[in-house]
């Protein structure tokens, strides 16, 4: 009787409020046609594949065209792909759990978006936000496609700076918005320079202003956080 009590109670909770798994994982969230070639989202958005010679071409492109200028070109199309990034990302997994953003625990929220940029192959994503009461948040980045294609495009020598600025501007536009304030993101790590990782600090841009020089004077990224500490 006791057990069966059990059982009907853990059903009933089960109708109630199903448990949902992870939003983003690959093998639920690309479908693909293999007639078209198409890929799609679940929630029916197109995907698209960037081969690693269109990246060369942009990066090397760029260079070429824009010289210093390239830096401050690709962190704004970050950051205005960070906008359509965050307003899929906000409506499918809303709708993935039947709530608002807002209502969801932390923990949920943190790990479909690391799914999520994992799964549109930008790497292994690792959240920090042990200083978060400095107003501060750190990113690691780790296989990231961006750094490898700059590293392609300058197959000779290893970068002298960090070139992951698409994504620094993407990571800029998503703590924005998550926020509510005006956040700004610089890059203080990245394997196209040799690293291991891509290591990544988000702030007010009152809060990073030091950054870009030093990271210029080759300070290390944890010697830049403890400076900011």
């Amino acid at each position: 009787m006791g057990w069966r009590l059990i059982v009907t109670t853990l059903l009933e909770l089960l109708q109630e409020r199903p448990l949902t798994g992870h939003c983003f994982k690959p093998e639920y969230y690309i479908k693909a046609d293999i007639h078209s070639g198409l890929l799609e989202s679940r929630g029916g958005y197109r995907l698209a594949a960037f081969p690693e010679m269109l990246l060369k071409a942009i990066y090397s492109g760029l260079r070429y065209e824009t010289g210093q200028a390239a830096r401050v070109i690709l962190y704004n199309c970050g950051q205005e792909w960070g906008q359509e990034f965050f307003r899929r990302f906000e409506q499918e997994l809303t709708q993935y759990h039947q709530q608002p953003l807002v209502d969801l625990p932390i923990g949920v929220l943190i790990d479909a978006f690391q799914d999520l940029w994992a799964t549109h192959g930008w790497g292994r994503l690792n959240l920090n936000f042990e200083h978060g009461d400095h107003g501060l948040v750190e990113a690691i980045v780790f296989n990231s496609g961006f750094a490898a294609a700059a590293r392609v495009a300058h197959p000779d020598q290893l970068t002298q700076e960090p070139s992951c600025y698409l994504e620094a501007g993407v990571l800029s536009t998503v703590f924005s918005k998550l926020s509510g304030r005006d956040l700004t993101c610089v890059q203080t790590q990245c394997e196209s320079m040799g690293s291991d990782r891509n290591c990544f600090l988000i702030g007010t841009s009152q809060r990073l202003r030091d950054c870009p020089e030093w990271i210029r004077k080759g300070i290390s990224h944890s010697e830049i956080l403890q400076r900011l500490l």
